[in-house]
């Protein structure tokens, strides 16, 4: 029987990617099945609306012609502008939603994990926490995003300094109950010391994902490629159902994205163990101690 993770320790950089994937092997089946019930809805939101881009994009190939020299300047000069439109709008809404509910799940999870003494948590118990944090979490969420690309516009520098510092935000408003503004600031000083560890750990986990994501999506995506070339300008229907295959499947992918989520929420409880020794302390507070102490008040949601 494989040991259980324990969450608030102090870890190398080495031992966050592990323990990544040891926690997900952990608790795999109650975590996925959370996953699900709190942000399903989301994916299947984004997945019919990138279908509808799909499907609105194959309208569009299958519809031009290179009849004429002037075809490009003719009644196709609107192409592909004619293919962006309300889709576009409502997957990136649904990716907003989405990105908030995940980090949500996945740190409110974590959360009730070392609370329960590395027990994996109910869906009523998440529900509690999802219901509390899911509002403020995604505010936070676009303000963060909209900081990050204007650092990006300006200079890929701060945008590479900051991106480990804020992912670490929202474990601390999650697992400390905190605001936005105290967890904002607190991120700094947590990461002040340890940001080669805290990037480096996010910054390879994101490429393990991404490259997963792209093995996933790869395959059906150069079927779609191939079948848009071999019949371009022919009239030869593109294939609707591979390109609605292939934008479901895009968003299922997402499932992925809670590993950085994990490894975000490992660096946290590993930077507040080295910087606070709260884990520590609490064990020693323990020592000698017959029963748990179950009289304290429960906190409300």
């Amino acid at each position: 029987m494989s040991s259980k993770i324990e969450l608030l320790k102090i870890r190398d950089f080495g031992e966050i990617i592990t323990d990544t994937f040891g926690f997900i092997r952990e608790n795999f089946k109650p975590l996925i099945k959370c996953f699900f019930i709190f942000c399903g809805f989301f994916l299947v939101g984004a997945a019919v609306f990138s279908a509808l881009e799909q499907v609105k994009a194959v309208h569009a190939i299958n519809n031009f012609r290179v009849d004429t020299p002037n075809s490009f300047l003719g009644r196709n000069s609107n192409y592909p502008f004619n293919m962006f439109g309300i889709e576009y709008l409502m997957i990136f809404i649904f990716y907003l939603l989405s990105f908030a509910a995940t980090h949500v799940t996945v740190l409110s999870y974590m959360c009730l994990y070392k609370e329960k003494g590395n027990i994996p948590p109910e869906p009523y118990e998440v529900w509690g926490y999802f219901k509390h944090f899911y509002i403020k979490v995604f505010f936070s969420g676009i303000l963060l995003i909209i900081m990050l690309s204007v650092a990006a516009v300006f200079c890929l520098v701060p945008a590479f300094y900051l991106a480990p510092i804020f992912s670490i935000i929202f474990p601390i408003m999650i697992i400390e109950n905190s605001s936005f503004g105290y967890a904002f600031n607190k991120s700094f000083k947590l990461v002040h010391k340890n940001f080669w560890t805290t990037f480096g750990a996010t910054f390879i986990m994101v490429i393990i994902v991404y490259v997963a994501a792209l093995v996933i999506i790869m395959p059906i995506s150069a079927l779609n490629l191939s079948s848009m070339f071999l019949h371009f300008g022919k009239g030869t229907p593109m294939s609707l159902t591979v390109a609605i295959i292939s934008g479901v499947i895009e968003q299922l992918s997402s499932i992925l994205y809670l590993l950085p989520i994990i490894t975000a929420g490992l660096c946290y409880f590993s930077l507040a163990e080295e910087t606070e020794g709260a884990g520590l302390m609490g064990r020693i507070s323990q020592m000698g101690n017959a029963t748990p102490e179950n009289n304290l008040p429960e906190e409300e949601y």
